[in-house]
């Protein structure tokens, strides 16, 4: 693992693998780089894989006030920028993770080649903007260990707890998280969907969902996808942190599309 300082911020990275490509995998809210370990392998044997703690989360620096969706894509440019990465790469991502590669595609369309979103979360409805302010200030009063269990019955049901070990690891590494930069997330989320994106993505698009996720499930991913012209969907049987709950399909799904596309 390496550490730099870009956009003003601290990360941690990793880049591994070896080929004519580079996709890049960015993690969900409250997750790390870590998710993707049982995914890299699987992509890392004929492409270069660069992933990261997004700001706030996992080693990287945490976040002291506020943060927008510009920031978060801003960081992923300069992460590029600095470890010497100019031209364009595939984007994966979970959740917010998902939206954040959504964001840097339509901002920045020159720099990407393709792009797989994995439930991905631009923002909140309005029906849901003040249960996630409410979210925020209670994990900032109380800490993650006061929303763990309903946030992990919902996006880590037991129908996907196929391995009691790893999801006591992913609780405790999940636990960890800072409190403050995750309520700065969430707050994040109801100042501003970037959903309206969608329409302006050009790149070869791939959206998936997860049959067991609450959160973001196919019936909302779904109509999503045919926002994005010609983007494909694909249901997965899966929950909402997929890279960790099936990594096996996650790393599928994204290899075999990369690579019809020669990525």
């Amino acid at each position: 693992m390496n550490f730099i300082e870009v956009n003003g911020t601290g990360l941690r990275y990793d880049l591994t693998g070896s080929g004519p490509s580079t996709v890049v995998l960015v993690h969900e809210m409250g997750g790390t780089l870590d998710s993707w370990d049982q995914v890299v392998p699987a992509l890392a044997n004929s492409r270069r894989v660069l992933r990261y703690d997004t700001r706030g989360a996992g080693l990287s620096e945490k976040i002291g006030g506020s943060v927008t969706w510009d920031v978060m894509a801003d960081d992923l440019g300069a992460l590029l920028d600095a470890v010497g990465i100019s031209g364009p790469v595939s984007l994966a991502g979970i959740a917010v993770g998902g939206a954040i590669c959504m964001h840097f595609a339509a901002r920045h369309p020159d720099r990407v080649a393709a792009l797989v979103m994995h439930g991905p979360a631009p923002g909140v409805t309005a029906d849901r903007r003040q249960a996630t302010l409410d979210r925020a200030a209670g994990v900032e009063a109380h800490g993650m260990r006061g929303v763990v269990e309903t946030s992990l019955a919902a996006s880590y049901p037991p129908v996907v707890r196929h391995l009691p070990e790893v999801f006591a690891a992913f609780r405790a590494r999940w636990l960890g998280n800072d409190p403050q930069s995750f309520a700065a997330i969430n707050r994040m989320l109801a100042a501003e969907t970037i959903e309206r994106e969608l329409m302006q993505l050009r790149c070869p698009t791939l959206l998936t969902a997860g049959r067991h996720d609450s959160l973001r499930p196919p019936s909302v991913i779904g109509p999503m996808a045919e926002k994005v012209p010609g983007a494909q969907f694909l249901e997965l049987n899966t929950g909402h942190f997929a890279s960790v709950q099936t990594p096996g399909l996650v790393a599928q799904a994204i290899h075999y599309f990369l690579h019809a596309l020669g990525q």
